[in-house]
């Protein structure tokens, strides 16, 4: 089989018996990221994290392979020009099903197809993808194989550092060997472990220690691979401190419930200007993109469920997230509900309110 103008060779379980060099993940691309989360990452929700820093590498919530190949691709693959770069987080462990789910994402120009290889919901478990996978390296490695045969941009892998008994130092030095091996371009470790038993996915959140250090010394036994560290980041400044030890950080809640934090994003990690000079501009911002939206009959709410979080601590903040949370849900709602929502919100241009709530 040809990958990207190399021959490989594979056995019957589809190991490659030459190993690959992986395509190109530079450290700066993957310097800070946005976490996939389930029913919040949307194209909406991206678009407004687009208007808060430009550099940061977006991911869309996890879309699984039956839902791709059967679903409605329009409706799940959909995002605009604006959220680049943006990476599909795809669910599953067939590797032929994840190579065409890949090719298809790859050709709607997705820049990155990253497997999910550490959600512990019970769904998930019974379709013998997310964290389970943990158990299977091999399988892993097969399915990071079949999706690089398919398509030229990155193949990554976010992971959980064990499940269950296993031994984390064990448990993700075998799998991060195997994908190594499969060519995988950056690995996304998430420092907990996952209870597959016993825990609900939102306890797995939190209950499970956090060990960072146990994925800064994956990142000095691997010095080659690119290696992002998840879980816990609360704000740009301790993503910064990781960055010491690790090539890149992923923040998830932090991001999505208090999104003014991204503002920090391009000037702290990048040295560079962010997009919006405060969280009223991101606001204002968004409001063409919102026309654009209710003009092809999408709801405000579906919009606007994604800034209640942007104004938290600043004056009128609670009178901001009640009028939207009351009125852009009413059918018909429009754009004048939301700027009735921003009237609420004392106009400062300084950030010193959003820092004092920190």
């Amino acid at each position: 089989m040809w990958n990207h103008g190399v021959l490989v060779y594979f056995t019957g379980s589809m190991d490659p018996i030459v190993t690959l060099p992986a395509p190109s993940a530079k450290q700066q691309d993957y310097r800070f990221c946005i976490a996939p989360m389930m029913e919040w990452t949307d194209r909406h929700c991206r678009f407004f994290h687009r208007l808060l820093t430009r550099r940061a590498r977006i991911y869309t919530e996890m879309i699984t392979t039956a839902a791709v190949l059967h679903g409605d691709r329009a409706r799940l693959l959909t995002f605009h020009p604006a959220e680049n770069p943006v990476a599909i987080q795809l669910g599953g462990s067939n590797p032929r099903h994840l190579a065409q789910c890949a090719e298809i994402a790859a050709d709607l120009g997705y820049n990155e197809i990253n497997l999910n290889v550490g959600c512990p919901s019970d769904r998930v478990q019974e379709g013998r993808f997310g964290a389970c996978l943990m158990a299977e390296p091999c399988l892993v490695a097969e399915c990071v194989t079949a999706m690089r045969a398919k398509v030229k941009v990155p193949v990554t892998v976010k992971c959980r550092i064990g499940i269950d008994d296993q031994d984390p130092e064990e448990a993700l030095e075998a799998l991060t060997s195997h994908v190594m091996r499969a060519g995988v371009a950056a690995l996304i470790v998430h420092a907990r472990k996952a209870w597959l038993t016993g825990l609900s996915p939102r306890a797995n959140r939190d209950i499970p220690p956090l060990d960072y250090d146990r994925v800064y010394r994956l990142k000095a036994q691997h010095p080659g691979l690119v290696i992002v560290l998840n879980g816990g980041v609360a704000n740009v400044e301790q993503a910064s401190a990781h960055l010491d030890r690790i090539d890149g950080v992923m923040m998830g809640r932090a991001a999505y419930q208090e999104p003014w934090r991204l503002l920090d994003v391009d000037p702290v990690l990048f040295g560079e200007a962010a997009p919006c000079a405060s969280a009223r501009t991101a606001a204002l911002e968004l409001i063409p993109y919102i026309e654009r939206e209710l003009a092809r009959g999408t709801r405000l709410s579906a919009v606007t469920r994604h800034v209640l979080g942007l104004f938290r601590g600043v004056p009128g903040a609670r009178a901001f997230r009640r009028h939207l949370a009351t009125e852009a849900v009413k059918p018909g709602a429009g754009i004048a509900c939301f700027c009735a929502a921003l009237a609420h919100v004392v106009d400062s241009k300084a950030r010193s309110a959003h820092v004092a709530a920190a």
